[in-house]
């Protein structure tokens, strides 16, 4: 979160996680499935409406637009992978012109993002490739929340800047499980989101290895894209159409996910209790309401000098208090 005083400047960036407020219509579904002849385990996801708000909550170019939908699929499906209350948290640091890219998604099948450089313009071809955006050298961090006292962090280098494919290797390489991923976002002539998915399949312990190579090729090649590129299709289409072993089972119920920021007033005023007291007086000083942006979702917010007084006031007191107990 950004938070400016009159002047402009910057004195505060804050992400944190936050509590309710934005979301795009509940039209998207995920479902979780299993292909138990071969052992493997597979979510799959129609994101077109989550693509479509992030494209116009940040203002994004088509071919930032492609960059954040892979990221806020991927997360998706990471995270809604198991049973668990998890959080799972992407962030893709290239060397390419959109710079950091961020996806933080739940296993309740909320999503949120952002790139760093939002109006990146670039040349991404009919089946979108990014890598010349997003950068070859650089990292991808990977936290995992999982409710517990203790985060799960990894990290790998990029191998190809097209995020999936980097999720895919991280998949394999840091937690050493046999991975397939893949997420495609369709954009029309005018650079607005047509359709937006992705697969991922994994093996079960004792699955079958050679049919997750299987998947991958056919991933690579093409085949959501041609999917998604065919028509209208569901996530159970997409599960059962690109498995690359027969049956699919189902898994419980479909899944909505939806893009929902955690910002709110609220959090708002607990972002600003972190200020320094010489940046409150400052901001008061002005006499102009404090400005406050939203990374993840682009909100804006402002914040009236009576608050910003109540605060400060606030702060005065807990400093007293804490002098007269010690």
């Amino acid at each position: 979160m950004r938070v400016k005083s009159p002047r402009g400047p910057t004195v505060l960036r804050f992400l944190a996680a936050m509590s309710a407020a934005t979301t795009s219509p509940v039209l998207d579904l995920l479902v979780r499935a299993i292909a138990p002849t071969d052992e493997l385990r597979i979510s799959a996801a129609v994101t077109t409406e989550v693509v479509r708000e992030a494209q116009r909550r940040h203002q994004l170019t088509p071919a930032a637009t492609v960059a954040m939908g892979r990221a806020l699929t991927s997360g998706l499906l990471l995270a809604t992978m198991t049973k668990g209350e998890e959080r799972v948290t992407l962030q893709v640091v290239g060397d390419g012109p959109l710079g950091n890219i961020v996806a933080d998604a739940n296993a309740h099948g909320d999503v949120r993002g952002y790139v760093k450089n939002p109006r990146v313009e670039g040349t991404i071809g009919t089946r979108p490739q990014i890598e010349g955006l997003v950068g070859r050298h650089g990292i991808l961090n990977v936290t995992r929340d999982l409710g517990m006292r203790d985060l799960y962090q990894g990290q790998v280098e990029l191998t190809t800047g097209e995020i999936d494919e980097d999720v895919e290797a991280y998949l394999r390489s840091s937690e050493q499980v046999p991975s397939a991923l893949s997420c495609e976002v369709l954009l029309d002539c005018d650079g607005n989101v047509l359709r937006a998915g992705g697969i991922l399949i994994q093996a079960l312990p004792g699955g079958d290895a050679d049919a997750i190579t299987r998947a991958q090729h056919r991933l690579r090649t093409g085949a959501l894209h041609l999917m998604l590129l065919a028509g209208d299709v569901s996530a159970r289409d997409i599960a059962a159409g690109l498995s690359p072993s027969h049956p699919v089972e189902v898994l419980g119920e479909d899944r909505p996910v939806r893009f929902q920021c955690q910002c709110s007033d609220e959090r708002i005023r607990a972002t600003l209790q972190l200020l320094t007291a010489t940046d409150l007086d400052e901001m008061i000083d002005e006499g102009k309401p404090a400005e406050v942006t939203c990374n993840f979702c682009n909100q804006h917010y402002e914040v009236p000098v009576s608050e910003l007084a109540e605060l400060r006031a606030e702060m005065k007191s807990a400093v007293k208090t804490s002098l007269e107990t010690n």
